[in-house]
């Protein structure tokens, strides 16, 4: 089940929130009913793996309990967490990468097992083994509860694609929070906005994106490849942090306040700054649990250098497997790596030319992100700045693609990206409060819009269900 299907819009939610709205007054209650919600909302989809969800839960929280004996069996109980989580992310996400990988070095002819990938299983893992880890270092207290701990992990609005969040954060909200009328109207508002970035905006530049990564090298020339690049840019942007929005909006209407997930990446002035403001709860956990065990910048400027490429190494094959996301993550690392070292030392540039840096950057990362294959990539990018070639058929095609409707979606979309938009609505609202009212009322147009869209668009989950 997504956030953008009709069956959660207009069953799923409407019946879990008239439900928690009649157990309110009892956490215990509530906790068990989003306990119940929350598989069924993974069971939709995945009704043999949300097994594998409980019994990894199950797992580690048992392994938490166990932390609270001598040193040595901590660090066995870790040992064998780290094992069990992991081993279970390599097993169903990269068994097929390992095997085609070895039957090309070794030149053997093993057959892919075609192992399914239980959708989330990214996301709920680090969340579980976070928790761990942090009772391992004292950061968290154990919880003898175990559905304290199902619930956390499981938890509908960010279980199947994030955000990422840290047990110490909902610890508090999970044993005691209240639901009140302004915050399940600010959570319905954050919802609606999020879905028509999703259903508006995301789904309307990925057909554009998905036509033009699809055509034969003949047809793609200059302005063809960067409107495919520029589309794919922005289509994953307002997917995702879309998506984010709708599970921020959910947790808050159930009383939950969960971290940000996104900050306007795209008006970021360095590769840092790109990193901080996009996928925060991600790049967060590869800091803690990665970055600053292997030594952080505590060894200096090199090292640090180093740790940056390990950890974005981690992150592209986080996303996908397949060595191109692996590139991906390299890629950005090498950037990072630049940057810290004082190879790009862009804190001297005008700030106009470091956010072209920064776009040009991260879109180029992205075509390599998108592309079915490396030679696909190569394609577009020498197409972007070498494929100045122009034909009726190049001008024929690029017509139908970029039509009015998408030619307004980019404009939007370039617009929403920036802070403009929310940062006046806030100053207004505050100081005139009937700012507020239509600030509402544009929720429930563009959820109107939103629905209207999906009910003729044919299927387009959220791209990180994948990962």
């Amino acid at each position: 089940m997504v956030f953008s299907s009709p069956t959660f819009l207009f069953i799923f939610l409407p019946v879990v929130f008239l439900l928690s709205l009649a157990l309110k007054k009892s956490v215990k209650l509530s906790n068990a009913l989003l306990i119940v919600a929350s598989l069924v909302f993974y069971a939709w989809g995945e009704p043999v793996y949300v097994l594998l969800m409980v019994v990894t839960t199950l797992f580690n929280y048992l392994a938490a309990l166990c932390m609270g004996g001598s040193k040595k069996l901590k660090k066995l109980m870790l040992a064998l967490v780290i094992v069990w989580d992991i081993g279970s992310l390599v097993l169903f996400k990269y068994t097929n990468l390992l095997v085609d990988t070895f039957n090309s070095v070794a030149g053997t002819s093993f057959a892919l097992p075609q192992i399914a990938l239980p959708i989330g299983i990214s996301f709920f893992t680090f969340q579980a083994l976070s928790y761990v880890i942090d009772v391992y270092r004292a950061d968290a207290r154990v919880n003898r509860n175990f559905f304290d701990i199902l619930l956390f992990i499981s938890l509908f609005p960010q279980l199947t694609a994030g955000p990422i969040i840290k047990y110490q954060d909902l610890e508090a909200q999970i044993r005691s929070r209240t639901l009140t009328a302004e915050k399940t109207a600010q959570g319905l508002r954050r919802f609606c906005f999020g879905l028509a970035k999703k259903a508006l905006i995301a789904n309307t530049l990925a057909l554009v994106a998905d036509k033009i990564f699809s055509l034969e090298a003949a047809s793609v020339n200059a302005p063809i490849a960067w409107v495919g690049a520029i589309s794919y840019m922005l289509q994953i942007y307002f997917d995702f942090s879309g998506y984010s929005d709708m599970a921020i909006g959910l947790g808050r209407v159930f009383g939950f306040e969960f971290k940000e997930n996104f900050n306007y990446p795209y008006i970021a002035l360095s590769m840092q700054d790109f990193w901080r403001r996009w996928h925060i709860s991600l790049s967060t956990w590869f800091k803690l649990y990665v970055y600053i065990p292997l030594g952080g910048n505590r060894k200096g400027k090199v090292r640090a250098g180093i740790n940056k490429m390990i950890v974005f190494l981690l992150t592209g094959l986080w996303h996908g497997a397949s060595w191109s996301f692996a590139l991906w993550g390299v890629y950005h690392g090498a950037f990072l790596m630049a940057e810290s070292l004082g190879v790009l030392k862009t804190d001297r540039w005008p700030k106009l030319l470091r956010r072209i840096y920064v776009l040009l950057a991260v879109m180029l990362g992205f075509v390599l992100f998108r592309a079915d294959s490396l030679a696909q990539a190569w394609l577009i990018i020498s197409n972007m700045f070498a494929g100045w070639t122009f034909t009726a058929t190049h001008v024929a095609l690029l017509s139908s693609i970029v039509t009015p409707i998408v030619a307004i979606t980019f404009a939007i979309a370039a617009f929403a990206s920036t802070p403009f938009m929310h940062n006046k609505g806030e100053r207004l609202s505050r100081k005139r409060p009937v700012w507020q009212g239509v600030i509402y009322t544009c929720a429930i147009v563009v959820f109107i819009l939103s629905a209207l869209n999906l009910s003729t668009a044919a299927y387009n989950p959220f791209i990180y269900f994948r990962f």
